[in-house]
């Protein structure tokens, strides 16, 4: 790191943006191939507008000797140029798979010399004893989960395929209301399970439903979480639909503004 660290050019132009480094609380570890690449209790969580959290690892926390530095190197104009290194355990590689700003701007002088990693490059995450999923738990980030007996109804196809007034209203920060309906307010008849899923990193694993109404074949349509994190228990087996891909959904009586989101379907 020199001594006189240069401002960041993406600050100067614009000074708006979201880029924060605390500590974080937890003992963190990543895991590859049964070892423990990293393990720390003194990581940094980065929150970063247009990004999910990322941890970084004091070098120190760090498996180096696991490590094989790369000609990889890329230029971020908030936070400088990033070395990368490769981890090798056994016959086993994940190829620049983490990295570091040994000589990062000014502004960014709290990174410097911590490692982070591709969160899929390794094999699993923990926070103390407990495997975390999709990306680093953001604690500035809320998912409140409310029950209301406002009438919820979603249509698809010409049909009305839910009415519920029983639905639980979920708030997340960052994302638009969600609907949760109990299934015995929907017409399940219309619904047949598919074979994607996803995972939240506040919710836990999704499992979709396609949907056949009005003539039509609507591809995983709704989502519902079997078995929620310990968190999250309001919502386990209700299930939600795109409200960006449905027909309409209606609060009240009143249709709810399609939110434009990336799961939007043209």
């Amino acid at each position: 790191m020199t001594v006189a660290a240069k401002k960041a050019p993406g600050f100067l132009k614009n000074p708006g943006k979201l880029l924060e480094v605390e500590p974080c609380p937890r003992r963190v570890r990543a895991m590859f191939d049964g070892e423990t690449v990293a393990d720390s209790t003194h990581a940094l969580l980065m929150r970063e507008g247009g990004h999910t959290p990322v941890y970084y690892f004091p070098m120190a926390d760090v498996r180096m000797d696991l490590f094989t530095p790369t000609d990889h190197h890329t230029h971020c104009p908030y936070k400088g140029d990033a070395s990368y290194w490769s981890i090798r355990v056994g016959d086993r590689v994940a190829e620049n798979a983490a990295w570091a700003y040994r000589d990062p701007y000014r502004e960014m002088l709290a990174i410097a010399d911590y490692v982070s990693f591709y969160w899929d490059r390794v094999d699993s995450w923990w926070e103390e004893d407990e495997q975390i999923f999709v990306h680093p738990r953001d604690p500035k980030k809320r998912v409140d989960v409310v029950l209301s007996h406002r009438p919820v109804e979603v249509r698809l196809g010409g049909e009305t395929v839910a009415r519920s007034e029983n639905a639980r209203f979920l708030f997340e920060t960052g994302h638009p209301t969600r609907y949760y309906i109990p299934r015995a307010d929907i017409r399940m008849d219309l619904l047949t399970p598919s074979a994607k899923t996803s995972r939240c990193p506040y919710k836990g694993t999704a499992r979709y439903f396609s949907a056949t109404a009005g003539g039509r074949r609507f591809e995983d349509i709704a989502w519902s979480y079997e078995d929620p994190v310990a968190e999250c228990p309001k919502i386990r087996g209700l299930v939600c639909f795109f409200a960006e891909n449905v027909d309409a959904t209606l609060v009240d009586g009143a249709a709810v503004e399609k939110p434009a989101t990336r799961w939007s379907k043209t």
